[in-house]
């Protein structure tokens, strides 16, 4: 059983999005094990200026670094990353454990994206979408492709 690791910066506010992400947590209960570790975004000036976004950031990806389990085959989310199916993505997850990895993490930044310094250490960047969207929406569509993932792996009707 895969272990799978979402580093989150920020907390979910929004009741409905919180109610989706423990959904899918219970869905995705049988067939790995999911941890969620949502980490504090740092506390930025109404107008930041770019050195003040840079330093968040900085900091931020510390704290994401010190999160990623030793030996993870980590994903950063970020809109310069590269496109995957959803079938893609199962045969990818799927090979990762064939070559050993069984420890997978995914981390999506804040409001203001990622470290470099994450983005550096990451096996792979991954974009949902040319589209933006809320980091905390985010949380919600990748669990849910994480779920199709898994249940395209094992052949259910789920994914269509």
């Amino acid at each position: 059983m895969q272990n799978i690791t979402l580093i989150c910066i920020g907390r979910l506010k929004e009741g409905y999005l919180r109610e989706a992400v423990s959904e899918y947590a219970k869905r995705l209960s049988g067939l790995c094990k999911l941890n969620i570790v949502e980490l504090p975004a740092e506390k930025l000036s109404d107008n930041p200026s770019q050195k003040e976004v840079e330093n968040a950031l900085e900091a931020e990806g510390k704290r994401i670094l010190e999160k990623i389990p030793k030996g993870a085959y980590a994903y950063t989310m970020c809109i310069e990353g590269k496109q995957k199916t959803s079938e893609e993505l199962s045969a990818e997850m799927d090979n990762l454990g064939v070559k050993g990895y069984s420890n997978i993490a995914f981390i999506i930044g804040g409001s203001f994206g990622i470290s470099e310094k994450v983005k550096a250490v990451s096996d792979f960047r991954l974009s949902m979408s040319e589209m933006t969207f809320p980091h905390q929406v985010a949380r919600v569509m990748l669990l849910e492709q994480i779920y199709r993932a898994m249940q395209i792996s094992i052949g259910t009707k789920y994914h269509k």
